[in-house]
């Protein structure tokens, strides 16, 4: 089963760029996941494409300028329990090495559907 997580930061405004120590924490864990994390990465705003009686395309993807997605991660796991675990162990590195961070990391089941031809 594959899952993905979204790491949200909710005051990004007030803690900047992550440290130095939680960048190794989060490359070690990576290394511990092994190929369970299929892949990885960083976000940066764009552009949300909405349709309310017309479609409208507005800049960046969220409804306050006060939340952030800044990373996600892709696991190939068991589990629904398995991907929890995982995501405790990344929130966990973020209070022990950036303690004044605030967020939440959201897990989603994939559901990977084949394209014909």
């Amino acid at each position: 089963m594959k899952f993905i997580t979204f790491v949200t930061t909710t005051n990004p405004a007030e803690v900047g760029a992550p440290p130095p120590a939680l960048m190794q924490a989060i490359m070690q864990l990576g290394m511990e996941a092994g190929a369970r994390m299929v892949e990885n990465g960083g976000m940066s705003d764009t552009a949300t494409v909405r349709v309310r009686g017309k479609q409208v395309v507005t800049d960046g993807p969220f409804a306050e300028s006060k939340e952030l997605v800044g990373g996600y991660a892709v696991y190939e796991l068991a589990s629904e329990a398995e991907a929890v675990t995982w995501a405790e162990r990344f929130a966990d590195l973020h209070r022990q090495h950036w303690p004044e961070w605030e967020g939440q990391i959201a897990i989603q089941q994939l559901h990977v559907f084949e394209m014909p031809g």
